[in-house]
């Protein structure tokens, strides 16, 4: 075989190519590589001569090395280089191309492009994403590695196998790791929105496509409002509607809000009635108010059940809300009290709501400004501020984590619309 060991390209693109009698017949411009195995394989060397690109085919090749590139043939019985449809070339398709990279939850580039033997052809088993492989191209990669050294520094080989990378197409724009659902569902909501934000609009339909449905929903609430919408208004209707069910009310209404009116409401037409009316209450408060800021998902029951009664519902029915701290009291809709989980664990489970719940409540109207839902969750360390209407009736509720997204810089909150 020609290739023995392993050969990074950067280092050997431009080099002279021999032929048998050691006479150059041309410089080494490309490596063209094929699918159809785990491993992209090596069919041919571009060689660059003069005015004209001739084709090497790799039986052809003797000697494949850092140092000695040679051929069994010699120019004047190799033909011009004719693009084949099923083959890509490492210099020009791969490298400086894109790469999802899971593990480090961004999008990075291939800086260069390890060959090594396997199955007894030469294959691109790795990229280089890291410095070195810029260094490399650069052809300083020894004295970069010596100068890291000295600031005790020292450069790792930052390497993606490409078992992980799905087969090579034609029209290759950018690499994108083959990764199974189970493993992106496993990944947190705001490093998978990072990596689609480093995505073109394409590419983000077929990475989030990738999601179920559970991951898609906690992912779309970490996008900007504008990503957010191109995603949703690519979507089949009813897989976005899968979707937008799947989202807590009040993050469902921030993402309905920012959709096409006509996508809005054809989406609000699948969802289920209840869900659909939750988000429906959401979206007629004005953005910049309390109710704007609140959610109507929370836990709420009567004065009359015990604390054991209390606790078995709780069980069943805070794994469907998203931040649960503490449980209201309501009677005939109106807010008569709320108890804090502490209280539920350790008062007596005999005892009902109505006996242990605190009364002395703050709450907010929901046409308060959201400086002032922040001054009083401040003010009294609250977790959560219950929003309510004149008659005291509970609406919602807005939770410290609204508050912390009033810190966020303007272009990151979301804005909402009236439908």
């Amino acid at each position: 075989m020609a290739l023995v060991g392993e050969v990074f390209v950067a280092d050997v693109l431009g080099k002279p190519v021999l032929d048998p009698s050691g006479e150059e017949i041309g410089k080494l411009r490309d490596i063209a590589v094929v699918g159809g195995g785990p491993f992209p394989r090596a069919s041919g060397l571009l060689l660059e001569r003069k005015k004209s690109v001739l084709f090497l085919p790799w039986k052809d090749v003797s000697i494949f090395n850092r140092r000695i590139i040679s051929s069994h043939k010699r120019e004047s019985e190799l033909a011009e280089f004719s693009p084949s449809h099923d083959q890509l070339l490492i210099g020009k398709d791969l490298m400086d191309k894109q790469i999802v990279d899971i593990d480090g939850a961004k999008v990075v580039r291939v800086n260069d492009v390890k060959l090594a033997e396997e199955g007894g052809e030469a294959c691109v088993t790795d990229v280089d994403v890291g410095v070195r492989g810029i260094l490399r191209r650069l052809g300083v990669e020894r004295r970069g590695e010596a100068f890291f050294r000295t600031i005790r520094h020292p450069l790792r080989h930052q390497m993606i196998s490409w078992s992980l990378i799905q087969p090579l197409h034609e029209k290759l724009d950018r690499l994108t790791l083959a990764v199974p659902r189970q493993a992106l569902s496993e990944i947190h909501p705001a490093d998978i929105a990072q990596i689609i934000s480093g995505l073109s609009p394409d590419e983000r339909k077929g990475f989030f496509g990738k999601l179920d449905l559970e991951t898609a929903a906690e992912a779309l609430h970490e996008l900007e409002p504008e990503v957010q919408a191109d995603l949703i208004t690519d979507m089949d209707k009813e897989q976005a509607a899968d979707v937008i069910e799947r989202m807590p009310p009040d993050e469902a209404a921030d993402v309905i809000a920012d959709l096409p009116l006509e996508k809005a409401q054809e989406i609000l037409g699948l969802i289920e009635k209840e869900e659909a009316a939750d988000i429906h209450e959401l979206l007629g408060h004005e953005e910049d108010t309390a109710g704007g800021l609140m959610t109507n998902e929370y836990l709420a029951y009567p004065p009359g059940i015990t604390v054991r009664e209390t606790v078995a519902k709780f069980r069943e029915e805070a794994a469907e809300i998203e931040a649960v701290y503490y449980v209201y009291v309501v009677g005939d809709e109106t807010l008569l009290g709320v108890v804090g989980l502490r209280d539920l664990i350790l008062e007596d489970a005999s005892k009902t709501l109505g006996e242990i719940m605190h009364t002395k409540l703050i709450t907010i109207r929901a046409d308060a400004n959201q400086e002032q839902v922040a001054e009083l969750i401040s003010k009294y360390n609250l977790l959560a501020l219950p929003v309510v209407d004149d008659e005291n009736c509970l609406l919602g509720i807005v939770t410290v984590d609204d508050v912390v997204n009033l810190l966020l810089p303007p272009a990151s909150r979301r804005r909402r619309r009236r439908i």
